[in-house]
């Protein structure tokens, strides 16, 4: 019987600059050491951060140069591995890259930090990171052993809805899988970043390469993600670390919240937030269907123009729809059909709520309504919880066995401390045992009627 391994996931968030999260990173390693673990896994982007909710001033057909400037802080918030846009591969990892003159590395010495902090640790440190190489950004992960250093890099393939404003795609070939011995075990691990969990060719191509320790840093922090990684481990038969950052509003680095990319005319809606400390003001317009549209004011209501005060935001002040009836929820203390004020609150997922503007004893009071009257006595400030502690992610981090059993998590809205680390205690034959009923990848696969191949990447078990 193989010793156990003790395992870890740290839900870290990512710090205002880099030399602050790699300072972060060596701490919590150094206390995952210190409670017994000998792997430890950071979530997606730990290293670089997540732009959560920038849009770079981006639309189709325009870009906006504030936008510009906010991807330029991002930009230079990456790391340089000194990797090639391609892709090195072993001659990356072996160090066989040439050399600038008079330099004894290549790129900006976060490679070097890493190996550092596993070898000092004595844990293998697995990280999401945004990789700068050339050019272009990659959303990558690297495994940091701490005997021989790193072992591998693999960026993210396929980035995810507007992930590909700002992440090139990585090659399928950076998919292979990794060895190395833990506590005197021989594991093989292997990484897929986020919504690459829900690609099924992508997992069975880990699958085929025999891993019993799957990683999957990740940014999704919904109810939906825990699910799918008890699928993942049930599914293949092995270990699956998830880590994902609890963040804050007030962790968001001041390029994210605090400036928003001006939109370029005619002005559409705009997904962008509001400037960090200010709410938009706005009129709401209630479809047939019952769901409410929230519109901004324009320059003329905020000024309290009548005109504009009635003005149908839809029409934008053609009143060829006037005969239209109006709902009561939109004119409720307002006769004449005028739009009533209200504010923006944003939920931790990114949806809006509309709620009335706060005026002093204001109640909504027509009969005809179908919703349930407010009452707002108290100021506006005082309606709306601290925005510095708004949860922008809730994190979610968690550890599941090969039989899909939650073994540590979901972690839940916790950021910081030595609560934020989850660490278990595995008996890697587990995977073994699993597939007495189970190999997707082999016994189970019907290999003669259903084949996969993966550009560039050998799918046979690592040496």
């Amino acid at each position: 019987m193989p010793k156990p391994i003790k395992l870890a996931v740290a839900q870290s968030h990512t710090l205002d600059t880099t030399s602050a999260t790699l300072a972060a990173l060596e701490s919590t390693a150094t206390l995952a050491a210190r409670r017994g673990a000998h792997l430890v896994l950071f979530p997606e982007a730990y290293i670089g951060g997540y732009p959560r909710g920038c849009n770079f001033g981006a639309a189709i057909g325009a870009r906006d140069p504030n936008g510009r400037e906010q991807f330029l802080h991002y930009y230079r918030a990456a790391v340089d591995l000194g990797d090639t846009p391609q892709g090195a591969g072993g001659n990356w990892i072996d160090r066989k890259l040439p050399l600038a003159k008079g330099e004894s590395h290549r790129g900006d010495g976060t490679r070097e930090d890493l190996e550092r902090i596993a070898k000092e640790s004595g844990v293998f440190v697995v990280t999401g990171l945004i990789e700068r190489a050339g050019g272009s950004l990659y959303c990558a992960v690297v495994y940091v052993d701490p005997e021989h250093g790193v072992l591998g890099k693999r960026r993210k393939v396929m980035p995810t809805g507007t992930e590909r404003l700002v992440w090139a795609q990585g090659s399928a070939s950076t998919l292979r899988a990794v060895t190395a011995t833990l506590n005197g075990v021989k594991v093989t691990l292997a990484a897929a970043i986020c919504w690459e969990n829900y690609m099924p060719l992508l997992r069975h191509s880990l699958y085929s390469q025999n891993v019993n320790i799957y990683l999957s840093p990740t940014a999704d922090g919904r109810d939906t993600w825990l699910p799918l990684m008890r699928t993942v481990a049930f599914e293949g038969r092995t270990f699956v670390l998830s880590a994902n950052q609890c963040m804050r509003r007030k962790h968001l680095p001041n390029w994210i919240g605090g400036s928003t990319p001006t939109p370029a005319k005619p002005q559409a809606l705009s997904p962008t937030q509001p400037i960090r400390g200010q709410r938009r003001r706005s009129t709401v317009t209630k479809t047939p269907d019952g769901f409410e549209i929230c519109w901004p004011l324009d320059d003329k209501e905020k000024s309290g123009n009548k005109e504009a005060e009635t003005a149908d935001p839809v029409s934008n002040g053609n009143h060829e729809t006037d005969n239209a009836p109006v709902s009561p929820s939109t004119t409720s203390d307002h006769p004449g059909g005028k739009r009533r004020k209200s504010i923006v609150i944003e939920t931790p997922d990114h949806n809006e709520i509309c709620w009335p503007a706060p005026e002093p004893h204001a109640r909504a009071t027509s009969p005809a309504s179908s919703h349930r009257a407010i009452t707002f006595t108290n100021s506006f400030d005082n309606a709306i919880h601290d925005e510095d502690e708004e949860i922008m992610s809730r994190g979610g981090s968690c550890i599941i066995s090969p039989l899909g059993e939650v073994l540590a998590g979901p972690l839940w809205d916790v950021d910081s401390g030595e609560n934020s680390l989850l660490i278990v205690e595995i008996d890697l034959e587990d995977c073994d045992r699993g597939r007495l009923d189970l190999d997707v990848a082999g016994h189970y696969s019907r290999s003669d009627a259903f084949k996969l191949t993966v550009e560039g990447l050998d799918l046979n078990p690592p040496p």
